[in-house]
C-alpha cells in the first residue's frame, strides 16, 4: 500500500473543511476526527512551512543542543509533558539514548522512530519553529520547539543539512496493530515475581523483572500486592499534586510512549483544572492529564540499595501507563521521607 498525491489532495480538502468549521482545532484532534495520523496531516504542508527530514535521528537530537532554549514535548494518549530548557549532550548505548540535564531529561528508544519533520509556522504573529518526530504509524513521539527567535539561522542550517529528498505531501504510515494482551494471571509465576521484586537493588531493574516473568506492568502490581503495591483512588493524582505544591516539595514526573520517556524534576506551583484536564501551568513546566482517563492508581514500593523508593502510578482502562510520580531523588540519595509519608496516607481501594 502506498500513499499517493491524489490521496493527499483529498485529505487536504477534508482538513481544510474541518479547519474552516473549527478554526482552533489542534492537529492531533483533527487527525482523530479524520481517522488519519498526525504525521499525515503535517506532511500535507511539505513545500510550504513544513520540511520532511531524514535520519539518523540521533544526529538530529544531538544537534538540538545548538538551538538554544527550547521546549521539549512528550505525550501519550492521556498525558502531555512540556519542559523548557536547553538540550544537553546525547549519550547512547545499545538500547537507549539519554539526554541528561536539569531541565531536558530524556530516555530515548530510537528503534521506534520512523519519521521526522521541521515546521516553521506563524503562531500569534511570531514564527514558531519545531522539530517533530513520529513512529511508523504517524503517532507523535517527541517534539522540540525553539524558544529563541535569534536561533532561526541555526534551525535553517539544521533543516538544510537533514532535508529529505522526498518533499511530496503524501505520507505513508502503517496501521497500528492491537496491543498484545497480557498473559492470563494463572500463567504468571507470582511467587517468583515477588521474590525477584524483594531482591531489587535499583529501580531500573524493574522493567527487566517484568520481562523475565513476562508480565504486564499493571498486571504485576495487581498480582504482587502488599507490601509492594496497593490500589488507591484515581483522585490521588490531584491530591498529591495539591499537597506537593503547597509544601513546595520537589517531585519527578515521568510521561512516556513507546519511543520516549521525558522526566520533570522539581517543584510544581500553579495547578489548574480545565474540563477533563488537570494541569500544571508553571513557567518552565507544563503537565496536562486527562483525569477522566485515570482508571487505576497504585502506590508502588521498590527496594533499592539507597532504601525504599515509592511511586504513584496511573493507568487507563486498558491498563496502559499514563504517568509515574516519585519524590525527587538521585542515585545514592534516599527518598524524601515526606513524599513517602504522603503516599502512605492515601486511602486503600479493594484489590481488583
Amino acid at each position: 500500500m502506498t500513499a499517493t498525491l491524489q490521496d493527499a489532495a483529498h485529505l487536504h480538502q477534508q482538513f481544510n473543511a474541518l479547519r474552516n468549521s473549527q478554526p482552533s482545532v489542534r492537529t492531533r484532534d483533527a487527525a482523530r476526527a479524520l481517522k488519519v495520523s498526525e504525521a499525515e496531516l503535517l506532511a500535507l504542508r511539505c513545500g510550504e512551512d513544513v520540511s520532511r527530514l531524514h535520519g539518523p535521528w540521533p544526529d538530529l537530537v544531538a544537534a538540538a543542543a545548538q538551538l538554544g532554549p527550547c521546549m521539549g514535548l512528550t505525550r501519550n494518549e492521556h498525558a502531555v509533558l512540556e519542559r523548557s530548557g536547553t538540550y544537553g549532550a546525547l549519550e547512547r548505548n545499545a538500547h537507549v539514548g539519554t539526554v541528561l540535564g536539569p531541565d531536558i531529561d530524556l530516555r530515548i528508544f530510537f528503534h521506534r522512530w520512523a519519521l521526522g519533520f521541521a515546521a516553521e509556522e506563524d503562531f500569534r504573529g511570531t514564527p514558531r519553529r519545531s522539530l517533530q518526530f513520529f513512529d511508523e504509524h504517524g503517532t507523535a513521539i517527541h517534539k522540540i520547539f525553539l524558544k529563541d527567535a535569534a536561533q532561526g539561522d541555526a534551525f535553517l542550517r539544521l533543516v538544510r543539512a537533514n532535508l529529505h529528498p522526498d518533499q511530496t505531501r503524501a505520507q505513508l504510515v502503517t496501521t497500528e496493530l492491537p496491543r498484545e494482551a497480557d498473559r492470563a494471571d494463572g500463567e504468571i509465576d507470582v511467587d517468583g515475581l515477588r521474590r525477584g521484586w524483594a531482591a531489587l537493588q535499583d529501580t531500573h531493574a524493574f522493567f527487566p523483572l517484568l520481562r523475565t516473568f513476562k508480565v504486564g506492568r499493571m498486571q504485576a502490581l495487581r498480582l504482587a500486592g502488599a507490601p509492594w503495591a496497593r490500589r488507591v483512588p484515581a483522585n490521588s493524582f490531584r491530591e498529591m499534586l495539591k499537597t506537593v505544591a503547597l509544601e513546595t516539595m520537589p517531585i519527578m514526573v515521568f510521561v512516556g510512549n513507546p519511543g520516549m520517556i521525558q522526566i520533570h524534576t522539581g517543584p510544581v506551583k500553579k495547578l489548574l483544572a480545565t474540563g477533563e484536564w488537570f494541569n500544571v501551568m508553571d513557567p518552565s513546566f507544563n503537565l496536562h492529564v486527562v483525569e477522566t482517563a485515570i482508571a487505576h492508581a497504585f502506590v508502588v514500593h521498590k527496594p533499592t540499595s539507597d532504601g525504599p523508593v515509592t511511586s504513584l502510578e496511573l493507568f487507563d482502562a486498558d491498563a496502559q501507563n499514563i504517568l509515574l510520580m516519585f519524590g525527587a531523588r538521585k542515585p545514592g540519595v534516599p527518598e524524601l521521607p515526606g513524599w513517602r509519608a504522603h503516599l502512605h496516607a492515601l486511602p486503600d481501594l479493594p484489590p481488583g
